[in-house]
């Protein structure tokens, strides 16, 4: 890919080719212009003088270069005064063209790169914890919970966290007991009696159990790793 500082400095350089054809061209002219106009002036001031000249030519040596030089020298020196003022406005024009199309060059540049610098991190969902690669890595409770996760449609991914939360809740013992706010089983619901409306033996069978605290957490939290962050934040969920 071209490099866009590059192309503009190529048109910069074309630019200021063409100013300095343009000056010279008139630097020429004007000279010529100004030695053609003394001439037919210096023939038509005074015809007995040009008569004079060609009847009794003056020897080089004898003329004087000041008396018959002074107005052409003068339109001459006057032109070439002209022609260096243009040459010079001509190139500082070019050159602060020049630094501007490099200027706007570099800040596209920079623009470029911040838009591209400033691009949002690709987003990641996994949890901070080892993934299991099938349910057969647990056993006892945990493992009828990881296969009841999985019959609810979460992933594997989900299951450290929910490991984590039962943990700490009430290590997963399908007959844990708060006294003091009657919490009850693996998922501590309060009162236990609530997850009758899974089984009947919601006192004895972890399935049931598990299925009661899953169907909370799903409920309230959408995944067992949002229930167990909330449950890090806070000291509960």
């Amino acid at each position: 890919m071209d490099d866009p500082v590059i192309r503009l400095w190529h048109r910069v350089g074309t630019i200021r080719a063409v100013f300095a054809l343009v000056i010279l061209a008139g630097l020429v002219g004007g000279l010529v212009i100004a030695a053609l106009q003394t001439q037919h002036d210096d023939s038509k001031a005074d015809p007995v003088k040009a008569a004079n000249a060609r009847e009794f030519p003056v020897s080089s040596s004898s003329a004087t270069p000041s008396a018959s030089r002074s107005p052409a020298s003068v339109d001459e020196a006057d032109a070439l005064a002209k022609a260096k003022d243009a040459a010079a406005e001509a190139s500082t024009e070019a050159k602060a063209a020049e630094d501007e199309a490099r200027k706007k060059a570099e800040e596209e540049a920079s623009r470029s790169k911040t838009r591209t610098s400033s691009a949002p991190p690709p987003t990641n969902s996994a949890p901070k914890y080892p993934v299991p690669s099938s349910c057969n890595v647990y056993s006892g409770n945990k493992k009828i919970g990881c296969a009841v996760l999985v019959g609810y449609g979460f992933g594997l991914d989900q299951m450290p966290c929910l490991e984590k939360l039962w943990d700490k809740e009430s290590h997963w013992n399908v007959s844990a007991s708060n006294k003091s706010s009657g919490a009850y089983g693996i998922p501590q619901a309060v009162p236990g009696s609530k997850m009758s409306t899974v089984g009947a033996d919601w006192r004895t069978n972890p399935e049931t159990q598990i299925r009661w605290g899953l169907n909370y957490i799903k409920g309230r939290y959408k995944t067992p790793c949002g229930a167990w962050s909330h449950s890090q934040s806070s000291g509960w969920y």
